[in-house]
């Protein structure tokens, strides 16, 4: 294409190697983190596959679990989209360049592994996401800070003036992590010499602040973030606009200033104050609004681009997720107020409602962001195979709607039984009894984990071949030849 050098500059040069990178990290990390999750599902319905070694124990690999998933998964998932984004919506070349991204790339996985190894060994600070010791702690500090250097900067030295929605979104969650993530981990170490520390907070103080980050990190990591990639992705899949630029801006302002404060509703019934417990709870239901805002300016985008569904499978995930987003923000929101958490707290009906947000929300957005970007980095015409797209999405949708439905029934069920009483006010259930009655809702999670895992391991298949630009025979012929270098 010719450049006339008198009206226009010759299109950036973007930095897209070590995001080739973040990108094949996204999808085996996400393989990683699906299988522990059902060893450890496994592991619940039947103990024998603890194996009896103090390594392979639920308590060891369930946080190797959640956090392969939500910092593994998801944070490759969000740097590989934010500085593909950032990019592009700046028309700028990333800041630091290719030395930049790749010390980020290495840095990350460096976290990642170090972490792992100190959950299977018993090291860990033993809180709700913020397991890693200091030492780990402290080299993702540095990480994260030349992150936002590298995001800031681009954002700084932008050629395009206006600074599009996604990156606000991706901003706020960069920032907001950092101060989450020094603020929970502040701890002196046993000696410098020792793995082990002590927090600086500790009873109900450090509840709270554990909370304050545990919610957070939800509320910043797994959506402003992951809501930064919808507000990109859908509009470029459906080749649309936004449908209201000014309803993302009230979202992102609301729903900015309400998540930080809602973090108290994971403490009902504790020692927490009870102003601080109806806190939580208040700003809780009204983060409803926002996010429902988000979820309805996500689905109206399609307006007029509903026929792409039939044709897209890779935008029927992103479409998906944004409605488990919707339903996973209502639910939310509902268990959060103090009666309806009386007979959840506890029980199996929480681990639904997360895991309808991560495989639902987090997981398809990520998997629709990835068929997205695969043939535009490697500069492929499509996919591999739209069919295996297609069984990919059938078969996760399917172990979602297992998964969720045998939590929120055992879950519920968990509940009942432990407030029945008889007539003389003592409890018709012993604790056993409850375990054991939820012993087949168990194994159809299980399930429902196997095949999420199975269409992940699809989709790794299916971009492998693409990688190597290989193309389904039945479609050779069929897809038109494009180029997306300028993309």
């Amino acid at each position: 294409m010719a450049i006339d050098s008198a009206t226009a500059q010759p299109p950036p040069t973007y930095v897209e190697d070590a995001i080739r990178a973040f990108t094949i990290a996204t999808m085996f990390w996400g393989c990683v983190g699906f299988l522990m999750g059902v060893v450890i599902a496994l592991q619940l319905a039947f103990p024998l596959l603890n194996l009896d070694l103090e390594w392979t124990t639920f308590g060891r690999l369930r946080p190797v679990h959640t956090s392969a998933v939500i910092f593994a998964f998801g944070g490759n998932a969000l740097l590989t989209t934010s500085l593909y984004i950032v990019q592009r919506t700046c028309r700028a070349r990333l800041f630091g360049g290719d030395d930049m991204a790749w010390f980020l790339f290495w840095g990350y996985q460096f976290f990642i592994v170090m972490a792992a190894l100190g959950y299977v060994l018993g090291v860990t600070q033993g809180k709700e996401y913020a397991e890693p010791e200091w030492y780990v702690d402290l080299w993702l500090t540095l990480v994260w800070v030349l992150y936002l250097v590298a995001f800031g900067g681009t954002l700084v030295k932008r050629e395009e003036p206006h600074i599009y929605v996604a990156n606000w979104f991706f901003l706020a969650f960069i920032i907001t992590v950092a101060i989450l993530h020094i603020g929970n981990n502040l701890a002196l170490p046993v000696s410098f010499g020792h793995s082990r520390s002590y927090g600086v907070a500790s009873g109900v103080q450090d509840a709270m602040i554990q909370w304050w980050y545990g919610h957070n990190a939800v509320g910043f990591f797994l959506t402003a973030g992951f809501l930064g990639i919808m507000y990109y992705l859908i509009p470029k899949q459906a080749d649309r606009p936004v449908y209201s630029y000014r309803l993302s801006i009230v979202h992102f302002w609301a729903l900015i200033f309400l998540y930080i404060w809602a973090g108290p509703h994971h403490l009902h019934y504790t020692a927490l104050p009870d102003w601080a417990q109806t806190l939580g709870m208040v700003f809780s239901i009204m983060l409803w609004m926002p996010s429902w805002g988000g979820m309805i300016n996500g689905l109206m985008t399609l307006s007029g681009a509903w026929d792409k569904l039939r044709t897209d499978p890779a935008l029927r995930f992103s479409v998906a997720a944004v409605g488990f987003y919707g339903m996973s923000t209502f639910e939310g929101p509902v268990m959060s107020i103090k009666a309806v958490n009386a007979l959840s707290h506890y029980t199996d009906w929480t681990i639904g409602h997360v895991h309808s947000g991560a495989m639902g929300w987090v997981g398809f957005i990520t998997f629709g962001a990835v068929y997205f970007l695969v043939p535009r980095l490697w500069n492929r015409p499509a996919m591999y195979s739209t069919r295996l797209i297609s069984w990919h999405f059938w078969i996760a949708t399917l172990g979602i709607v297992l998964y969720i439905t045998a939590m929120w029934v055992s879950g519920i069920m968990q509940g009942l039984m432990w407030r029945a009483t008889d007539e003389f006010g003592f409890l018709q259930f012993s604790f056993v009894e409850t375990v054991a009655a939820m012993h087949p809702y168990y194994v159809i999670r299980a399930l429902g984990g196997i095949m999420y895992l199975s269409g992940a391991l699809i989709m790794a298949y299916n971009m492998w071949r693409t990688i190597r630009g290989e193309v389904e025979p039945a479609r050779a012929s069929a897809i038109p030849a494009r180029t997306v270098a300028a993309e």
